[in-house]
Formats: structure tokens, sequence, C-alpha cells
């Protein structure tokens, strides 16, 4: 008997860039698995003559043998997400199936707009983004100290422990302003946060790492070096855990935590946690 998991394919339509409907079939997929998924993203799907193509490439995927293609689709022109529905596949409609049930209950008509959460590049929310990147990139790693006071929460934690992609990750999904500043042994050394640090307390978030994964992501960076020596490591990581805990600093570790999963947290930790559409 074979060990080789089952293999099924997955078309994620869109008439937008996909994003959406690929992020929701990913988390749903993850359960199974025994099943190895083949995605293959569609996006800009925004015709009759488009979704028939797609159609066609969904049949002759079904005609090859194997389970039925399941389809993940966030179409919002219904003539369109039927074209594709006729095909041979498992139709998954995220977004008509929720539509017309919060229609129903909101006592409104949705306005069925193509592509309406990416679009209108002038909008506060996208502007709001673009400044929070560019705030997050000045502030990266203490490169910047000033302008502090606009941050809406300030990372702290050794060298390589995922401050910046967390930082980046904040702005661009969240429109977070996240600065992040680096605790080297000279802040271990006198047992206090850097002055720069101390008038902003209560917007400060800790990330940690394993010494071990730390290592191995800084000899990456710098082999065989003293920086990236499991001791150094080690004694580095205990020092900014111990710190965090003396100056009431709330912290998680990253090791094993993805970053939506170390966003999520910061968000919720910081108060940041609500957004308007």
């Amino acid at each position: 008997m074979s060990d080789e998991p089952l293999e099924q394919t997955v078309f994620i339509v869109s008439d937008s860039t996909g994003i959406t409907a690929e992020t929701f079939s990913h988390a749903v997929l993850s359960q199974f698995e025994s099943i190895r998924f083949q995605a293959v993203r569609l996006p800009f799907i925004d015709s009759t003559e488009k979704a028939e193509a797609v159609a066609r490439r969904i049949a002759r995927q079904a005609d090859s043998g194997g389970p039925l293609p399941l389809v993940f689709s966030t179409l919002v022109d219904s003539d369109i997400a039927d074209r594709i529905r006729s095909a041979p596949c498992i139709f998954i409609d995220l977004f008509g199936t929720v539509v017309q049930h919060l229609e129903g209950v909101l006592g409104a008509k949705a306005s069925q707009s193509v592509g309406r959460s990416h679009t209108n590049g002038l909008s506060e929310q996208y502007n709001n983004r673009i400044e929070a990147i560019n705030f997050s990139l000045a502030h990266d790693d203490g490169q910047y100290v000033h302008g502090l006071e606009q941050a809406d929460v300030i990372l702290i934690g050794v060298s390589r422990c995922g401050k910046t992609p967390t930082s980046l990750y904040l702005a661009m999904q969240y429109a977070v302003k996240a600065a992040n500043y680096p605790l080297i042994p000279e802040d271990f050394d006198r047992a206090a946060l850097p002055a720069t640090l101390q008038p902003f307390r209560r917007k400060l978030f800790g990330l940690s790492i394993q010494p071990e994964r730390l290592a191995e992501v800084r000899n990456e960076r710098r082999p065989n070096s003293q920086y990236a020596s499991l001791k150094q490591c080690r004694q580095e990581v205990a020092d900014a855990e111990r710190l965090m805990r003396m100056e009431g600093i709330p912290w998680l570790s990253t090791t094993t935590r993805s970053i939506e999963e170390i966003s999520t947290k910061i968000l919720d930790e910081v108060g940041l946690d609500r957004m308007s559409y």
C-alpha cells in the first residue's frame, strides 16, 4: 500500500488579485494533511470570455483523472461565476454565499463592485498603509530615532529575532506605524532600556526567539562568527528576556509562530485590533 499523499488540484479564481481567496483556501486546506494540494491561481477573470477559458481549463483537469478539481471563487459577477460553476468541479463561492446572507441580515444590498477591496488607490486606508510602510522602513533597526512619538508600536528584541519582517507586515496589512529597535549587550550590561526608548515604554512590545534558531539565522548572515555562536545567542536571549520581564514589557517568542500569528498577538496586546472599511 502506497504512503504517497493523495493529490488534489485547486483553482483559485478571482476578478481581482485572488489574494483573499488564496489566503482563505490555504487556511482551510492546510487542515487536510493527508492530501497534497496543487494550487493554481487565476486572477483578473473579469469577462465571460475569460470565464469560459477557465471553465475549459478546469474541464481538462477533470478529464485527466483523479478527484474533481476544487474551485475557490471570489467572483462578484454572477454570470461570470456561473460559467465557471458549470464546469466539472466542486465550486466554493466565498463571495456570493456570504454576501447573500449579509444582505438579509443587514437589510442592505451589496454594491457588486468588482475588485472593490483592492481599488480606490487614493482612499484614506490605502494612503495610511503607504505612510505606515515608509515609517517602518525609516525606523527599522533603530537607524532613525526622530519621530518615534508617531509610532503605534515599537518592537524590541535581539538582532535577527524577526522585528523587521513583523514591522513591515503590520504596516502593509494594517497600516500600523511599527518601528523596531535592537537590544544589544550594552543594554544588558546597564540592565536598562536604551534611553531613546524610555519615553515610549507603553508602546514597546518585545520579540524573542529560541537560541538554537537564532544561531541558525545568524550563521546564514555571518557564518562561524562570535555573533552567530550558540553561546552568544543563549546569553543575549536570556538577557533580553530578563530585561523585558524586569521592565514589565509584554513579549512573545517568534520561534514557532507565523508572522500572521505574531502580528495578531501584537495588535491584540497593544490595543490596535480595530479596523475601518
